[in-house]
């Protein structure tokens, strides 16, 4: 007979979580019997929203699954911090306490039924009302969080916090690792269908390959990247793919979209077949289905097969892995119909000096106060080989997406999918992950600001991630939205709705026992990161940046 909390505390260790991310009082005992049973850190947080983002982090950063918890009371701040690592399929398991059959419906404090909430955020959300269900529905929670396209799942315990971990039964832990990490399973595309995808593909002559998130799950880098030399063919990628190929390989053209750099917009506008690898073709990655355009010869390969087709019509789509696939293309690829996309490469090659020609001021820019863009560029020349980049939705996406380049292959670019103060706690999530690795998150002041209070647990837990912060003392984003709202030019009381007042962040940092290095001037930046990097502590780079300075708008064409 043992309780839960000890089969809860041992399955949790034997697949291999390193740490939990929480707002207490939820299960108790099963904290006490990490503590006796393994080295799992129990990372208090200041938010439920927080600790799920922590949680996103760690599982990017990583590829194993995010354990994130919360009290009954939390349990909607923690569903919300679900939605990032569901648009993003990121392997995040969320436990919360639940409702007790024994005192259903009698008004019990801070009680109300949070289940529906988890349901659009989740994969699988289930309840466990006995102890002796823990082993299986651990197990099920990891199997469901990394298979196929993952994404997050929600374990529900009875009590509402979760006391149900403090009965006894005769269980035993059950532990499966291969479901400890993404992917457990790479199937194997059918042979024909994979023939006539690349029939097609290396009979185009302007193709060009779209990679996403789903390749980057995979681990498909290497492949896509032999397999695009092979036959001569572009690659842009989405945001959440753009770690697959380095910035700077004569093949990429950069991040296709509405987040986006201007060649790899025009590059996918003309190709006369465009082939998506791990990627749903979704409005971010399309620019709202114009780059390419719906009509468009298209091919795709993904692991889901309701994704196969859902945007493009297409010419031949393949169900499988995509590091899989692709390696079974290279072997069998027709190197010889390389020479026939001359011209083609030649077009990739310009407009890529084209829009080095068109950016390089800004990139290279002086000016006080400082331009984003060169944040960017300081970014791509100094950061580690082998770091981890993360980066915000909003303008810190626009601007990473666009301008920052992923140096090497053995550097990791992590974006938000959608949800503004996701990236600080994330990078936090990620540094545990990986406490060898440097992590550098790109935010902006209005991003931070959400969950500025992390700070303290950084400093606490001595999570030495790198944060730099875009600060305008504004959400300049918006500005061109009040722009239009106001007929073409606001009133200037008009900027109260998108600007804030201007606040060092450095010292704030420092107030809580962070490092924090304020920069005013560009040629100052660079010694600012080195020092963060080495001081071994959390650190923030606080950049006075120019609250005029707008992302360019993405183009169709």
């Amino acid at each position: 007979m043992i309780t839960g909390a000890q089969c809860l505390a041992e399955m949790l260790g034997g697949y291999d979580v390193t740490h939990v991310f929480m707002v207490p009082a939820v299960l108790r005992r099963t904290f006490a019997e990490m503590e006796r049973r393994s080295s799992i850190a129990r990372i208090h947080t200041h938010g439920e929203k927080a600790a799920a983002y922590m949680a996103d982090g760690y599982a990017r950063a990583s590829g194993k699954p995010g354990i994130c918890m919360a009290q009954v009371v939390g349990a909607l701040n923690l569903a919300a911090g679900l939605r990032d690592a569901y648009l993003a399929h990121s392997p995040v398991i969320a436990f919360t306490g639940g409702r007790d059959a024994k005192t259903k419906f009698r008004k019990v404090y801070q009680e109300i039924d949070d289940l529906p909430s988890f349901e659009p955020v989740t994969k699988w959300n289930a309840t466990v009302d006995a102890v002796e269900r823990f082993p299986d529905m651990l197990r099920q929670a990891f199997r469901v969080a990394t298979s196929g396209a993952p994404g997050p799942v929600h374990l529900q315990f009875r009590g509402n916090e979760g006391q149900l971990d403090q009965d006894e039964a005769d269980i035993a832990p059950l532990i499966e690792p291969q479901f400890a990490r993404v992917p457990p399973y790479r199937p194997i595309p059918d042979a024909q269908s994979l023939k006539a995808l690349l029939h097609e593909l290396q009979n185009a002559e302007r193709p060009v390959i779209v990679a996403g998130g789903g390749a980057r799950w995979s681990g498909a880098g290497p492949e896509l990247v032999r397999l695009a030399e092979a036959l001569a063919i572009p690659v842009a990628t989405s945001l959440n793919g753009k770690d697959l190929i380095p910035g700077g390989h004569p093949l990429s053209v950069g991040v296709v979209g509405s987040y986006s750099r201007e060649s790899a917009n025009r590059l996918v506008a003309t190709a006369d077949l465009v082939c998506f690898i791990g990627s749903s073709a979704g409005g971010m990655t399309t620019h709202a289905w114009t780059v390419p355009k719906i009509g468009t010869p298209a091919l795709q390969i993904d692991i889901e097969p309701e994704t196969i087709g859902r945007n493009y019509p297409l010419k031949a789509g393949v169900l499988a892995d995509a590091k899989v696939a692709l390696a079974q293309m290279l072997a069998q690829c027709d190197r010889g119909t390389a020479a026939k996309r001359k011209p083609w490469i030649d077009r990739v090659r310009g407009l890529c000096s084209e829009w080095r020609d068109k950016y390089g001021p800004v990139l290279g820019a002086d000016a006080v106060p400082m331009r984003p863009e060169r944040i960017c560029a300081e970014l791509t020349r100094h950061v580690p080989e082998d770091a981890i980049v993360l980066c915000d939705t909003g303008h810190a996406g626009m601007w990473m997406g666009g301008m920052y380049d992923v140096r090497t292959e053995r550097q990791s670019f992590i974006r938000s999918a959608g949800h503004l103060g996701w990236a600080f706690p994330a990078g936090l999530g990620a540094k545990c992950a990986a406490p060898k690795r440097p992590v550098v998150t790109f935010t902006g002041d209005a991003g931070l600001w959400y969950h500025i209070g992390e700070l303290e647990t950084a400093v606490r837990w001595n999570i030495a991630a790198v944060t730099v912060v875009n600060n305008n003392a504004s959400g300049n984003q918006s500005k061109r939205g009040f722009d239009r709202a106001y007929g073409g030019t606001q009133t200037p009381k008009a900027r109260e709705l998108w600007t804030y007042r201007m606040v060092d962040f450095a010292r704030l940092a420092t107030d809580i026992g962070a490092l924090g290095i304020r920069v005013e001037r560009p040629a100052d930046f660079a010694g600012a990161l080195r020092e963060a990097l080495k001081s071994g502590r959390p650190a923030l780079i606080d950049v006075v940046t120019d609250v005029e300075a707008l992302a360019p708008l993405a183009v169709s064409a």
